[in-house]
């Protein structure tokens, strides 16, 4: 984790500087792809371990978008159809072994294109970033900066789209003024940590205290519990918790009486929270990632094909497995696959600039738009609408879409100054 690279006396910055050494030794080759070749796809993500929940079902989702796209020919390029396939390296979630990882994937699988999850494993690849020019894809733009040329945030807008859920939740239940909020102390947690705070802040609910930062390797979370809601609060925060942590914290906050509103920024397999607690106590509960069966996602305006049979795919092969991530993935790679084709190739260059011309991009759930100068130094964040997701009567349901950029617009200052008091802006990270 970012926070004990830290506290050992490796700073981000040095761990890059010997790590671009080992890059510039291993000496990677250019990528090369003849006629009627495969085209290989990287996937360097937590595949075990606690964050494995947002590595594996992504995997999962991968596979279906294959078979369905080799199924209708494969990948058009200027020298004919490829059938494409999914190469993955299992980084635990640790950076150097996502190091390890991007190499063998560049030069002994000969991939394409790179998707990871990123936060505390991207400083380890970005020296492998820039010295091949590979393309790589992060669901946490906060890894972005002015440096990060060849690293994009195509799908996910972790953590900025955190404050829609605030944003709903005090347009519809404004009784609620008071929270508090807890979260993993690691490059996932403490961005998350400052959006919401800035999303509170604009909402005009009170933090009746400072964010209670745990350790990763946290396993009671009895005393958390206890501590969070010790000063009554109306909602209680979960941040970005690994559902690892959200499951317990659930239960604590069940056993110990609490009656008031959650909000976290997923609900990984929350069918499984409501049966250690009851229907009745995670009615309501807040989050920001839909099931793929609701209706909602069968508007004009969404860029996934057929969500509905995906889910219902996905949930046939890996059934309780569906997740925050199973479909972002496939995402991307819908993205990745339409500026190949408009470039007519799968060199990263090609394909990134082909993706970014005309400042403009097909996400998941609508139009939106090359964006983050101003919060990561750099415009490779494709941001625009994101869903607020509730449970009701035991299944989540979209309540609406809201627009990123038009509450950046009002409050932005807020994230910047709450960005900026946990070293999370784009140059104090680097």
């Amino acid at each position: 984790m970012i926070s004990k690279i830290v506290k050992s006396g490796l700073t981000r910055r040095t761990f890059l500087k010997s790590t671009a050494a080992t890059a510039m030794s291993a000496g990677l080759p250019g990528m090369s792809l003849a006629a009627g070749d495969t085209i290989k796809i990287g996937f360097l993500a937590p595949l075990t371990g606690a964050v494995a929940a947002w590595g594996k079902p992504g995997l999962d989702g991968c596979e279906i978008w294959a078979e369905r796209v080799n199924a209708a020919g494969g990948i058009k390029l200027d020298d004919g159809m490829h059938k494409v396939e999914f190469v993955s390296y299992d980084n635990e979630y640790d950076p150097a072994k996502a190091r390890t990882g991007a190499t063998k994937l560049i030069r002994e699988d000969g991939v394409s294109f790179i998707m990871m999850l990123g936060g505390d494993t991207w400083p380890g690849v970005q020296p492998v970033a820039d010295k091949t020019g590979m393309l790589f894809s992060t669901l946490l733009p906060s890894d972005l900066s002015p440096d990060t040329n060849t690293l994009i945030a195509p799908a996910e807008v972790h953590p900025i789209y955190n404050v829609t859920g605030v944003e709903w939740l005090a347009e519809n239940k404004p009784d609620l003024k008071t929270a508090v909020m807890c979260a993993q102390d690691d490059a996932l947690g403490l961005p998350s940590v400052a959006t919401y705070l800035a999303a509170f802040e604009a909402a005009g609910i009170e933090m009746l205290d400072d964010p209670l930062l745990f350790d990763p390797a946290t396993t009671d979370f009895a005393p958390v519990v206890t501590r969070l809601i010790s000063k009554n609060p109306d909602i209680v925060c979960l941040d970005t918790c690994y559902s690892d942590y959200v499951h317990p914290i659930a239960e604590q906050l069940y056993q110990q009486g609490f009656k008031g509103q959650i909000i976290s920024c997923t609900a990984d397999f929350y069918d499984q929270m409501i049966a250690k607690t009851s229907e009745e106590f995670m009615e309501g509960f807040i989050f920001q990632f839909p099931d793929f069966d609701d209706p909602a996602l069968n508007a004009d305006n969404i860029n996934f094909t057929d969500p509905n049979g995906f889910y219902a795919e996905f949930n046939k092969r890996h059934p309780g497995q569906w997740g925050a991530v199973s479909w972002e993935y496939a995402s991307i790679m819908d993205l990745w696959k339409a500026a190949a084709e408009k470039a007519g190739s799968s060199d990263p260059d090609a394909v990134t600039t082909a993706m970014k011309d005309g400042g403009k991009g097909a996400h998941a759930f609508g139009d939106a738009a090359w964006w983050g100068t101003e919060l990561f130094g750099i415009d490779n964040a494709l941001v625009g609408d994101w869903p607020v997701v509730a449970i009701e009567g035991g299944k989540a349901r979209i309540k609406g879409f809201r627009s990123i950029p038009d509450w950046y617009a009002k409050h932005g200052d807020l994230l910047i100054k709450h960005m900026k008091a946990y070293d999370q802006m784009w140059d104090q990270r680097s």
